[in-house]
């Protein structure tokens, strides 16, 4: 069985991302312990409100130090709404600037739409060779933010893979999801997406072990 920790550092829609992945067939723990969420197949990073007071949180239990040693290791991390933004290098809010966990270059800003908070089912286009989407490259996932990565500046050269982006819009484009090596992250919300959240939950977890 493939054993999953959601990080539970106090912040994030942590109950309904267990169940959703244990509904996609993962052995979950919701934890903040150190040895278990570094040890885990896979580690959830999920994220609700500010992206200051995500960091913040994360920051408070080491959270910063996991998901970079996991990474920096090879081994999987998914991040979800806030837990997606924060692995940019910054996010300004309000006109505050704070500091991410600076996993990818790039800056979360608000989105340039005449409605706010993009709140609802939309579509994505998925990107070339996308796991997270296969199968599922026309469902429809649920949002609800204000905030977006809307460029991609992170050039990565052979043998390393190119990332995989899956594009969303809302005034303008704004990435929904990314695939780049053992980081993935999704702006929408899996575990509200009904079906279509668990299958996708499931096309990750069977990323797990390749």
């Amino acid at each position: 069985m493939t054993n999953v920790v959601v990080f539970d550092y106090g912040t994030g829609n942590v109950h309904s991302a267990v169940k959703a992945l244990e509904l996609a067939g993962a052995v979950v723990t919701l934890t903040s312990d150190r040895r278990e969420a570094l040890e885990a197949d896979g580690l959830v990073v999920p994220g609700v409100g500010a992206f200051s007071a995500v960091m913040q949180a994360l920051t408070a239990v080491r959270g910063d130090e996991i998901i970079d040693r996991r990474i920096a290791g090879g081994r999987p991390v998914l991040g979800i709404c806030v837990g997606m933004q924060v692995m940019f290098e910054h996010g300004v809010e309000r006109g505050i600037d704070t500091e991410g966990l600076g996993e990818w270059p790039g800056t979360v800003t608000r989105l340039d739409a005449p409605v706010l908070p993009h709140m609802g089912w939309d579509t994505v286009t998925p990107g070339e060779g996308s796991a997270l989407f296969r199968g599922i490259e026309q469902e429809r996932f649920y949002f609800v933010h204000s905030y977006a990565a809307q460029d991609w500046t992170l050039d990565v050269m052979p043998p390393f893979p190119k990332p995989i982006l899956t594009w969303s819009e809302h005034g303008r484009p704004f990435l929904a999801a990314i695939e780049n090596g053992p980081l993935t992250a999704t702006q929408f919300h899996p575990e509200k997406s009904g079906e279509a959240g668990i299958r996708l939950l499931s096309n990750w977890l069977g990323t797990l072990h390749d």
